[in-house]
């Protein structure tokens, strides 16, 4: 007969355990929140390279550490009950990627640590008291958006020498693309370049939005930050083409999806790079501590299938600038 053994005898055993094989047992494996305005899709590039960050450094997904995903699809009006859900499972750090969703997250909690992805600019959005001094439960990296807007406009003034009307798509409901708005001003009154706005709160206002462009005469199309325009890049992308309009983006997404140029921070890279923080975090630092980090790698993207569908040339010395061509 099997002989049952008794509650007394199991506690027994258990303590006659070695010590490190009872803590190993009692081990509690780290959860991660990431939270994104954007839809899978969207992110399946960014957030590979953010679980290779993690793996480079030993933390393995469903190994020794739990990862939550909330997407909110482009709308942003559901961050912030994505962000509350995160909360309420408790999880021990809220990764975000851009401004809307790292927004959402600090509203949602003070307590829990939460690492910016790629924010755009974090001081002015009031995400942070200072690259330097975080304060507060948030650190991470920020994309210098508002900073690039220009370069991006210059970029439009060299494929295109006789540029002097330019489309913006923008929303001016979301804090980075209003700001980038605001930053594209003087670079364009300097390059004697006429801005056109046209506002796109959501999915549904393109069509008009593009009605618009191609009634105004534009000669170039300029897409600001903001997650509607990041789930609807081939959208964009294939209007650009039918309209033979020069297009420029922040993302490298974009020209893969048909747009002509992108010029910004490599977010895959800043997604790896975010890894690190969790890493520290995770290891006892506080958020508060760890100074939010700037890009430090650029890509200048190029698609030269697009450029020809659309008649233009692209100079020479621009095409040797370019980190990568689409041919």
């Amino acid at each position: 007969m099997r002989k049952k053994i008794t509650r007394r005898a199991f506690c027994s055993m258990l303590l006659a355990l070695p010590l490190s094989a009872r803590a190993q047992q009692a081990k509690k494996i780290p959860r991660l929140g990431l939270l994104s305005p954007f839809s899978p899709s969207d992110t399946e590039l960014w957030h590979q390279a953010f679980r290779q960050g993690l793996r480079d450094l030993g933390w393995i997904e469903g190994k020794n550490i739990s990862i939550e995903y909330r997407y909110a699809d482009g709308k942003s009006d559901r961050l912030a009950d994505l962000a509350a859900d995160l909360v309420r499972l408790q999880v021990d750090i809220i990764v975000t990627a851009v401004t809307p969703d790292a927004l959402a997250a600090k509203n949602a909690t003070k307590t829990i640590p939460i690492v910016m992805a790629a924010s755009g600019d974090p001081v002015a959005s009031g995400l942070v008291e200072s690259l330097a001094q975080p304060g507060g439960n948030i650190t991470g990296l920020s994309q210098m958006n508002p900073d690039l807007a220009g370069k991006r406009l210059e970029l439009l003034k060299e494929i295109v020498p006789k540029l002097s009307r330019v489309a913006v798509l923008w929303n001016p409901q979301d804090q980075m693309s209003a700001l980038s708005w605001n930053e594209l001003q003087p670079p364009a009154r300097f390059l004697k370049i006429r801005l056109q706005s046209f506002e796109v709160r959501r999915s549904s206002d393109f069509d008009k939005a593009f009605e618009d462009t191609v009634r105004e005469r534009v000669g170039a199309l300029v897409i600001m930050p903001a997650p509607v325009f990041i789930v609807n890049l081939k959208r964009i992308a294939d209007f650009a083409i039918k309209s033979r309009l020069p297009s420029i983006m922040h993302v490298a997404e974009f020209v893969d999806s048909g747009g002509l140029v992108s010029y910004g921070a490599d977010r895959s890279d800043m997604f790896r790079r975010a890894a690190t923080y969790v890493d520290k975090i995770l290891k006892g630092r506080t958020p508060a501590d760890l100074p939010v980090e700037q890009p430090m790698k650029f890509e200048f993207v190029l698609n030269l299938k697009t450029a020809k569908q659309i008649r233009v040339t692209i100079p020479q010395w621009t095409l040797m600038k370019a980190d990568r061509v689409i041919r």
